[in-house]
């Protein structure tokens, strides 16, 4: 493989984009309309539609006297129906699950909370008796329903634990820190929506392909290429490097819009070049998709069609579409390789998880296997069906 002719056909792939308005609208002009059209539409916290959450729980109450009352706690929590506890040995470990995203709280028991609750219930009338103490609460900030909606929760079972019944006052012994909840609190629907954002326009990368690949087809181009020196190897190469930097473009496009209208994601240079790893990874899968798409259509209306079989799962199942759906849906979107980018970018910019996280690594290994596996599926189909 001569690179020589594969970078001549990514500059001759590149001047047919900027030469086409429609090209360039979908990948200039359509981030940018759209980004600050949800931007501005959707700058404050939106209304709860999650069912359940996991919380993780440490409580080191239970080797302390009066255990009873943290027993009482936990099922309190579990009775709600909407809290699923999950106990951990040690603070530590559950924040490495709660920066990953596999739970949405942490609850810390205090030494003290059985010492606590015994003393208000031995001197109800007298605040001077009490041994006060903290139930430490930290929320993943990756999950704008759980910011809002599980502290509240917490409280009013807290209230119940400690005082059996509603009090006409909140002064008590056992208190919720609230330190940990300041920087959820500033996230809006639209911070949230972000990271789904750029696989949202990714994406596209389908439909352009589709009708890339259909265009060369109906003009004879392929044909024409067939008779250079130019392999097919050369040629798939100008392809995927071509819409790789397409798909960076359109993230710049599309960090930079969301940065002037206020966005500002967790992470360092790290998680931003780790970022732009996962979405070229992501991109050569797309460009798979447009192959498939291509070889069944005969005329680039047809690609543009068929394009959407493929765009819409992964629209709907892998973005920020989904945060809004049901929990069976979101689980459908485990099939999807749009939804390991977007957990993966969660992650990053919203909980500030290190790329070394299990979790981030196993998102990024799971779009890196579908996308090698669409985009030789892709070849292998256009090369024998596609080019007739």
């Amino acid at each position: 493989m001569k690179f020589q002719r594969v970078f001549a056909l990514v500059k001759k792939e590149i001047k047919v984009i900027v030469r086409e308005p429609g090209m360039l609208f979908i990948v200039i002009l359509f981030p940018i309309v759209t980004t600050l059209v949800f931007g501005f539409s959707f700058g404050a916290i939106g209304g709860e539609q999650t069912v359940s959450y996991k919380i993780g729980l440490v409580d080191t109450a239970s080797s302390r006297p009066f255990p009873k009352w943290s027993q009482y706690f936990i099922g309190n929590l579990s009775g709600t129906g909407i809290l699923e506890i999950q106990k951990y040995p040690t603070n530590q470990s559950a924040q490495s699950d709660l920066i990953q995203g596999g739970i949405q709280a942490v609850i810390i028991v205090p030494e003290n909370f059985g010492q606590g609750c015994d003393s208000f219930w031995n001197a109800p009338t007298n605040p001077s008796l009490w041994i006060n103490a903290t139930v430490q609460l930290y929320l993943d900030s990756g999950s704008m329903f759980a910011t809002q909606a599980v502290p509240p929760i917490i409280q009013q079972v807290l209230v119940r634990t400690v005082y059996g019944v509603q009090p006409t006052s909140l002064s008590g012994p056992i208190q919720i820190g609230s330190p940990s909840l300041v920087q959820a609190s500033k996230l809006t629907v639209f911070d949230h929506w972000v990271p789904g954002m750029f696989a949202f326009f990714a994406i596209f990368m389908i439909m352009t392909a589709a009708e890339s690949f259909s265009f060369e087809r109906g003009k004879g181009l392929l044909r024409r290429i067939n008779t250079t020196p130019t392999s097919p190897t050369e040629f798939m190469a100008s392809k995927a490097i071509s819409y790789v930097l397409i798909a960076l473009v359109q993230v710049a496009i599309v960090f930079v819009t969301t940065f002037i209208i206020g966005y500002r994601p967790m992470g360092d240079v790290a998680s931003f070049a780790f970022a732009l790893v996962i979405l070229s990874i992501f991109s050569l899968c797309c460009v798979g998709f447009g192959l498939i798409a291509a070889t069944v259509a005969k005329s680039t209306g047809a690609a543009t069609g068929i394009a959407f079989i493929f765009i819409m799962p992964q629209m709907f199942l892998g973005t920020y579409i989904s945060l809004g759906m049901s929990a069976a849906v979101q689980a459908a979107g485990k099939f999807v390789p749009a939804y390991y980018v977007t957990d993966a970018l969660t992650s990053l910019f919203l909980r500030d998880a290190p790329v070394s996280s299990p979790t981030i690594l196993l998102d990024a290994l799971a779009v890196s296997i579908y996308s090698i596996a669409v985009l030789l599926v892709g070849i292998l189909l256009f090369r024998r069906y596609g080019k007739a």
